[in-house]
Formats: C-alpha cells, structure tokens, sequence
C-alpha cells in the first residue's frame, strides 16, 4: 500500500481561508444589518457565507 501524497504547500492556507472568510461574511451581515457585503443579496448573504466555509470544510477530508 502506497503512502499518501503531501498536499501542495497552497492548500491548507486555502481551506483555513475559505472557513474564516465564509464566517466573516456572515458575521459583516448580522454587525451591518444587512447593508455589507452584497445589500441586494439580503438574506441569501447567509447562503453565500456558509457556502463559502463549507468548500473550505469540503477540503478538510484531503488535508494530509
């Protein structure tokens, strides 16, 4: 059985990056009521920050 790749040296700083900049849009939403980061997004803005942090979470599995 063979040993697993390192990841590329890009990778975790990416995958942390994605986690924290999906929790700060969110957190820009609720400290601003809505008026940042996207004001016509309203409420989808949630949708976009977790989405966000969720491909950074998808990238955890990898992380070697």
């Amino acid at each position: 059985m063979s040993t697993p790749k390192e990841n590329p040296v890009w990778y975790k700083p990416v995958m942390f990056g994605l986690m924290i900049l999906g929790l700060l849009w969110i957190i820009t939403y609720y400290v601003t009521q809505g008026q940042y980061p996207v004001p016509s997004f309203g409420g989808r803005n949630i949708l976009v920050g977790f989405g966000i942090a969720i491909l950074g979470f998808l990238m955890t599995p990898r992380w070697r």
